[in-house]
């Protein structure tokens, strides 16, 4: 293989998450290549909170200035080029990549993400993002005092209600089915006045992606301006399955506490690991991700003469 396709270390995906792993390896003169699809899970998400700095900011300007900041370390390399294939090799690791190259590296960093799975109600898919959100630390306040609905079900609208009662009084949980609460569950949304639909959801009527009314399935409208919903999701790439790396139950991407997959050698960070999706955190993880990689190859490489 080309000397120029060997490098310390391979990050998959160019996110939040993949560029903080290689700003952290790039400040310690590592050779990095982060390899993207360019296609981010925020990308319809108008603003960002909740990250010191950059609250308010679009999801697109943070990460062309993280792109800009990461760009002056001359050992990191970009590119637009997804990788479809991983492979391990000895003590190494070999990726391909959609257009047909092939690189080596010492490490490698998962920061693929993960895909929605949007369920078919008319009108969700175009909220989503929006006025349909899935974190009240990232959207909640912008949503405060105004009639909000949570759909999910059982102990996760729950959870979701304890959070989001705080940011407004016109709260309504619909269950999309048979709710499925205990009683002392049941009892607690009862004493917060949070009503409880199990009517399935047959549209989100909108404007431009904001939500004004949740159409139910009989017919009857229920004015909302805002959703949250927690959706199911798939791993946005196979490759961490294919190296064999163990999944959490709620499939995300096992790692210890210093985002070290089952694999050796193998890290992850982002939303792929994590259920708290927000860019403060996905830059979190990624630092640590990128300084425990360094810190392996930094081992490995002091080695000290048998005197």
């Amino acid at each position: 293989m080309d000397a120029n396709n060997n490098f310390d270390v391979v990050i998959i995906g160019g996110s939040y998450a993949g560029l903080s792993a290689a700003m952290a390896l790039g400040r310690s003169l590592k050779n990095v290549l982060i390899l993207d699809s360019g296609t981010p899970c925020n990308a319809v998400t108008p603003h960002s909170h909740n990250f010191l700095t950059q609250d308010g900011s679009s999801p697109a300007e943070i990460a062309t200035l993280a792109r800009q900041q990461v760009a002056r370390y001359d050992t990191v390399q970009f590119r637009t080029d997804p990788a479809t294939k991983a492979t391990i090799s000895g003590h190494h690791f070999a990726v391909s990549t959609q257009s047909g190259q092939r690189f080596q590296s010492r490490k490698l960093i998962f920061a693929t993400g993960i895909k929605d799975l949007l369920p078919a109600i008319k009108g969700f898919a175009d909220c989503w993002g929006k006025s349909v959100i899935h974190c009240p630390y990232c959207h909640g306040y912008e949503y405060r005092n105004q009639k909000t609905g949570i759909l999910a079900n059982g102990s996760v609208a729950l959870h979701l209600a304890t959070l989001v009662c705080n940011l407004t009084d016109h709260l309504t949980v619909f269950t999309n089915g048979t709710p499925q609460f205990t009683a002392e569950e049941a009892q607690r949304l009862l004493q917060r006045n949070i009503a409880v639909v199990q009517t399935e959801i047959r549209e989100l009527q909108h404007s431009g992606g904001q939500l004004q009314q949740v159409i139910l399935s009989d017919g009857v409208a229920i004015p909302l301006k805002a959703l949250y919903a927690r959706v199911a999701f798939e791993q946005q790439t196979p490759l961490p399955a294919a190296l064999g790396c163990s999944f959490a139950e709620q499939g995300h991407i096992l790692v210890d506490g210093m985002q070290k997959t089952t694999v050796p050698g193998v890290f992850a960070c982002g939303d792929a690991v994590s259920p708290m999706r927000s860019v403060a955190n996905a830059v979190a993880g990624g630092n640590l991700a990128g300084a425990m990689a360094n810190h392996e190859l930094s081992q490995e490489d002091f080695i000290i003469p048998a005197s």
